[in-house]
């Protein structure tokens, strides 16, 4: 291999290490946008009297399948009657 055809294959692959990064960045920024949103949303529930960590709870338990959640729900109900509080 010539060294022309090793720096192109370098820069080459520079360009797309580059495009990786760059692609990563403006994504995080995009997460950080939604993030704050996502806050505000919070922000608007609790100034309309809402409880948001109950909210945060049961987003929580929205993103089980169902199968899960129910065996989750049980496993808190046992765990309540086994310390008195069923």
């Amino acid at each position: 291999m010539t060294n022309e055809t090793q720096t192109t294959q370098e820069s080459i692959a520079g360009q797309r290490l580059l495009s990786f990064f760059e692609r990563i960045e403006r994504l995080e920024e995009e997460k950080a946008a939604l993030s704050e949103d996502i806050k505000e949303v919070y922000l608007e529930a609790k100034s309309s009297g809402f409880e948001v960590s109950i909210i945060r709870k049961i987003i929580a338990l929205r993103k089980l399948d169902p199968e899960k959640r129910q065996e989750l729900e049980h496993l808190i109900d046992s765990y309540r009657a086994a310390i008195g509080m069923a």
